[in-house]
């Protein structure tokens, strides 16, 4: 009986300190959780692929639509002059309606636009000048290699188009490009290569450039100081009914017939960009320079983009109410997360969107109202994608007492 009397109190005593002890811990900060990764839309569609080849199609700010054929590096053709342009603009930006500096053209220049067999300005005359914004021109319209290795010296500010194709060559890495390699300014040379997917990522970033889209919606332009008009190889631009306004097409014997497009359609009070790339497409038998492929991924891709274009709606993706996901408190407990609102996104049936749940600036409290807004839902990828509020589906409360006691972590 001694023996209890004198450890009770010291059973007690350190009892009471264990309890302390755990209550003085501090908590497991809270976070956020989403219910799903992905959500798919309703529906079916099939993209009208053509048996061979390579291609992707994306709406910016929805996502990938789809992809087709392996994604392994081709030539590019002419469509590396994307990234020409793209490069050229990085490095000297153009305000809307700002021409540029004045660009001098070389006697290189002037050489190369008597080449046999690639596309060209002819005629040019050494020593005189155009804007950034007429070369540009040049170089996207009518396809001109010479006009592309100008800029290339013009930007480097030496003779060789090295050090711009090295700079080409960093902005792939920039934007994700893996399986990308640049090693010339106009596409001629074959080892200039990439992927369908690839040259989507490139799309995405040069259509945010507004001098850039002003320049490659151009079925044709004037240039003063051009005896000729500029003809754009894209015939897709003036075909009715498909908002074609973009981009690039190319065509060699390695590359066959390539081609980077952008369109629009409207739906309700928006305006998506639908972005496409299809690549190494061949037509049977001699095809000299890729002239009939060219005409053979020009009329694929106008297939691809007619039913794109159609399928293409908004449609409901997350609805007010919603559980998409909850607050873990880091000891076990739960509470709901729900939308605030409706939310609907444009996109194709079957398409499946990612989702990414998001504390708001604030950060997770320990406790707060049912109703409180803690973070935002996004759906979709890229510039554009659309989000809606979350706010706690129930009250959320500290651990309890028990809990806070009998953790383990």
């Amino acid at each position: 009986m001694r023996r209890v009397k004198i450890w009770t109190p010291i059973l007690l005593l350190l009892a009471g300190a264990a309890v302390g002890g755990q209550l003085l811990r501090p908590l497991p900060a809270p976070r956020i959780v989403a219910a799903e990764q992905t959500h798919t839309l309703d529906g079916q569609f099939s993209v009208p692929w053509p048996a061979k080849g390579q291609g992707a199609v994306r709406v910016p700010g929805s996502g990938d639509i789809g992809a087709f054929g392996e994604q392994k590096p081709v030539p590019t053709a002419s469509v590396a002059k994307v990234m020409t342009a793209y490069v050229i603009l990085k490095n000297h930006p153009l305000r809307k309606g700002d021409p540029g500096p004045s660009v001098e053209i070389d006697a290189k220049a002037v050489t190369d636009g008597a080449s046999q067999h690639e596309s060209r300005i002819e005629g040019l005359v050494a020593g005189t000048k155009f804007s950034q914004q007429d070369l540009l021109k040049m170089l996207m319209i009518p396809s001109a290699n010479n006009v592309a290795r100008l800029l290339a010296r013009w930007d480097s500010g030496t003779d060789s188009e090295a050090a711009f194709v090295e700079k080409m060559n960093a902005a792939a890495r920039e934007l994700g490009m893996t399986n990308t390699t640049y090693t010339d300014a106009s596409g001629l040379d074959a080892g200039t290569v990439s992927t369908a997917a690839d040259q989507l990522k490139l799309a995405e970033a040069v259509m945010k450039e507004e001098a850039f889209r002003a320049v490659v919606a151009l079925p044709s332009a004037e240039i003063k100081g051009l005896s000729t008009t500029l003809i754009n190889n894209n015939v897709l631009l003036t075909a009715n009914g498909l908002s074609i306004r973009g981009i690039k097409t190319g065509s060699s014997t390695p590359a066959g017939g390539t081609l980077m497009w952008a369109a629009y359609k409207s739906v309700g009070d928006e305006t998506p960009l639908i972005l496409g790339t299809l690549m190494d497409q061949h037509v049977d038998g001699p095809d000299l320079n890729g002239e009939n492929s060219l005409k053979l991924v020009l009329a694929n891709s106008k297939k691809i983009i007619e039913s794109v274009r159609q399928a293409l709606d908004s449609a409901p993706a997350v609805r007010k109410g919603q559980t998409v996901g909850h607050v873990d408190d880091g000891l076990g407990g739960r509470t709901p997360l729900v939308a605030t609102k409706d939310l609907n996104v444009i996109g194709v049936p079957g398409q499946q969107l990612r989702l990414a749940l998001n504390p708001g600036a604030s950060g997770t409290p320990h406790a707060a109202k049912a109703g409180t807004e803690l973070g935002a839902l996004t759906v979709g990828t890229g510039e554009g994608a659309k989000s809606v509020p979350v706010a706690l589906g129930t009250s959320l409360a500290e651990p309890s007492f028990t809990t806070r006691i009998t953790r383990l972590r």
